[in-house]
């Protein structure tokens, strides 16, 4: 069991430079073969790191089922780039007061993992923001039907990384998941949580 409080992850994230700026992480990452998308929608989430008196926890939320694209799927907060946004930071800060109601006064600023792209075309910035309580949230209902929270050391372990399959256009492909009680964290959710647990637990090649 590993236990992170809020002055190791900012050390962790400390100066840090993403690690691919060419091809970044994404759903091609367990897939070999399969080329990232030339799209470029650029968007950013922000990763939220809640420090409660009981440990840190991670804030996600469970999309609309109304939704068009992906309803029902765990999410960090945030969504595509707009003209009027300052950078990806922005971005993720804004998407983040609309779907949860947090505002950006209660979000400390970290650091950013490697961009992370999809099948779709998205080109995802991920902003790590330690929240401090006490803090308002509420949920836009056209797009959050749920927000919950997950204790950071579930994430840490390793051993809850898991990697599913299923068919998409007559393909096989791979995918991490997370399954945490009633919740499937999966996806490009789930594969940001890894780049985020790579950085504060790196990898030590044998």
């Amino acid at each position: 069991m590993h236990n992170y409080d809020s002055t190791r992850l900012r050390a962790a994230f400390k100066g840090l430079a993403p690690q691919d700026t060419e091809n970044g992480r994404g759903d091609h990452d367990l897939n070999p073969g399969m080329i990232p998308p030339v799209q470029n929608r650029p968007a950013a989430v922000l990763i939220p790191i809640v420090e409660r008196d009981e440990g840190l926890t991670m804030l996600l939320t469970k999309r609309s089922e109304d939704l068009p694209v992906h309803p029902g799927q765990v999410s960090f907060p945030g969504g595509r780039a707009e003209s009027h946004d300052d950078g990806p930071v922005d971005t993720a800060l804004r998407e983040t007061e609309e779907e949860v109601g947090i505002h950006r006064r209660h979000i400390d600023v970290v650091g950013q993992l490697d961009l992370y792209r999809t099948r779709t075309g998205f080109e995802i910035t991920p902003v790590v923001g330690l929240l401090t309580p006490p803090f308002d949230m509420r949920a836009e209902p056209m797009e959050v039907q749920e927000i919950f929270e997950v204790p950071l050391a579930f994430f840490l372990d390793r051993g809850n990384h898991e990697r599913h399959s299923r068919e998409w256009n007559n393909q096989i492909r791979s995918f991490y998941a997370m399954p945490y009680g009633d919740y499937y964290i999966w996806g490009a959710t789930a594969g940001m949580l890894v780049n985020f647990v790579d950085v504060l637990l790196p990898r030590v090649d044998a």
